[in-house]
Parts: structure tokens; C-alpha cells; sequence
């Protein structure tokens, strides 16, 4: 077999016992620690001892956990309480603001960021997201609640001083109008980045961060390498947002912190720059942005 042929053989999912897809190799380990600047542990198929054991082989030491709705940014709370290598991030998810409103009304929606203001003030919680618009999942009739949401994100970021992440999916001019509306935190992230160069830099204007997923490994995915091509070395994170977002070679199989040297590394060769000098930029952007 030639070597091109053992390498997408070698990439393709695995079948376990039982049908589970089998997990992707663990790569060779930075030489520079880095941290997952947002992922989902509670979406994985292991313990968090485990996902911080593994991730930390690796040179990936520090995971920001990141909530997505009432009960998950409570237990996101909680475990980064319990473990050293852990920090959270605690929101209402754009698309979970209307499935609230439609529900139970306004005060239903308000109840609920209530509750995320109360877990945002917890010295464990570094940041409030992911908030911000989707308008793949939610039609026209559910923005109103996910604009009004993401408004009261903003103001609850800047009151307690916390970053602030957004989740921006097909609504770039929408995210960046109520961002000039209400005033962008000092501490402003665009998880799993998906403009283009144009956007990257008025993001870069604004001294707003930009995180880069496994996404960026994709083939189809030109123009995000472009953006990334644009974007200042000081503004970038790396994540995972596991268990989504697997990197190229490894797509269709699960996600996890520890795959995050795949992404860096994909992202060093974008970027002309060295692995260690880029891991250097983002460990040190991950704790300014987070302020850990």
C-alpha cells in the first residue's frame, strides 16, 4: 500500500466493539503548554479526570469549560471549583434564548440570565459565553429573544468584569451592530472564529480575540485560513469546542482537549510562524483574555 493510501486509511474512523468510532491517536506534545480555550467536557465520552489527564500529556494544561444553557453552566461551574486545570464560562446559548421565551415568556428568558449573572460572579467562572446570534438554527421569529439575550450577555460581562464569548454563526453584521450598540467588553472573544479576512480585521482593529477550531483544517475551509492569515499572532486562541470540530486527518471521529496540537500546528503553517512561537502567543493571549 502506498503511503498516501496507509495515511487516509490510518485518518478514516475506526469501528470499535459495539460500533463506537474510535478515538483519534494522541499527537506528539507542544513543547510550549497551551490551554483549550473552549470546550465541552460534559458533551464527552470521558471523565474530567480523564479529559484533564489526557489533554495535559499532550502540553495542553489548562481547559475552559464552557456551559451552554442553565443546567450545564451550573455542573461547568462546579467542576471547574473541583479542579485545578478547569476555569468555565457560563451562558445561554443564542438558540437556547427563544426555545426559553417560547416556553415560558420573557420572564422565563429573564429567570434564566438571572441565574448565569449569579454563576458569572463565582471566582471559578472567567468568562460569560457563549452567547452572541445564530441565524442558521433560529429563524427571523426567534432573534428578537436571542438579540435581547445576547444584550443582556454584553451588560453582564461589563458589570462583572468577565470576558465575554461569542458564538457567531451566519450573523457577522448582526453580532457586530449590537457589539457598536452596546460596547464590547474590554475582554471580547469570537469562538470558533467563521469570518473572513475582512472581518478578522475589524475584530483585530478592536482588539478582539479570535479563537481558531479544527475547522480550519478543513479543505473547503480557504477562507477561514485566510482570516487567520489576517489575524495579529497577539489576538489568536486555539480550541477544540469538543466534541465537535474534529481536525483534518482525523474528521468524524470525537473531539477532545488533547487533539488540540493537531490544530496549533495547522495553524503554525498559516501563519508562517514556528509552533512554539505561536503556542507562546496563545498561551499568553488565553490568560490575558481569561485573566487567569
Amino acid at each position: 500500500m502506498e503511503k498516501s493510501a496507509k495515511a487516509a486509511k490510518a485518518a478514516r474512523p475506526a469501528k470499535q466493539a459495539g460500533g463506537a468510532v474510535e478515538p483519534a491517536p494522541p499527537p506528539v506534545p507542544l513543547n510550549v503548554p497551551v490551554a483549550d480555550s473552549h470546550t465541552h467536557i460534559d458533551m464527552q465520552d470521558a471523565t474530567v479526570g480523564q479529559t484533564v489527564a489526557a489533554a495535559a500529556e499532550v502540553g495542553v494544561t489548562t481547559l475552559v469549560q464552557v456551559g451552554c444553557d442553565l443546567e450545564r453552566s451550573r455542573w461547568s461551574a462546579r467542576v471547574a471549583a473541583e479542579h485545578d486545570a478547569v476555569w468555565a464560562a457560563v451562558a445561554l446559548h443564542p438558540n437556547e434564548a427563544p426555545r426559553l421565551e417560547l416556553g415560558g415568556g420573557r420572564e422565563a428568558l429573564d429567570a434564566a440570565l438571572e441565574e448565569i449573572a449569579e454563576l458569572a460572579a463565582r471566582p471559578e467562572v472567567l468568562a460569560v459565553g457563549e452567547t452572541g446570534l445564530d441565524h442558521f438554527r433560529t429563524g427571523e421569529e426567534g432573534r428578537e429573544a436571542q438579540r435581547y439575550s445576547f444584550r443582556r450577555h454584553i451588560e453582564m460581562a461589563k458589570r462583572l468584569d468577565k470576558a465575554l464569548v461569542i458564538h457567531d454563526r451566519d450573523a457577522h453584521e448582526d453580532v457586530l451592530r449590537v457589539l457598536q450598540e452596546e460596547g464590547a467588553p474590554e475582554r471580547t472573544v469570537f469562538h470558533c472564529f467563521s469570518g473572513d479576512a475582512a472581518m478578522a480585521e475589524v475584530c483585530a482593529a478592536k482588539g478582539w480575540f479570535m479563537s481558531f477550531a479544527g475547522n480550519v483544517t478543513f479543505k473547503n475551509a480557504r477562507p477561514l485560513r485566510e482570516a487567520l492569515a489576517a489575524a495579529p499572532p497577539e489576538l489568536l486562541l486555539v480550541e477544540t469546542d469538543a466534541p465537535f470540530l474534529t481536525p483534518a486527518p482525523y474528521r468524524g471521529r470525537p473531539n477532545a482537549p488533547y487533539m488540540i496540537p493537531y490544530t496549533l500546528r495547522a495553524m503554525a503553517e498559516v501563519k508562517g510562524l514556528d509552533e512554539d512561537a505561536l503556542a507562546e502567543h496563545v498561551a499568553a493571549n488565553t490568560a490575558r483574555v481569561f485573566g487567569y
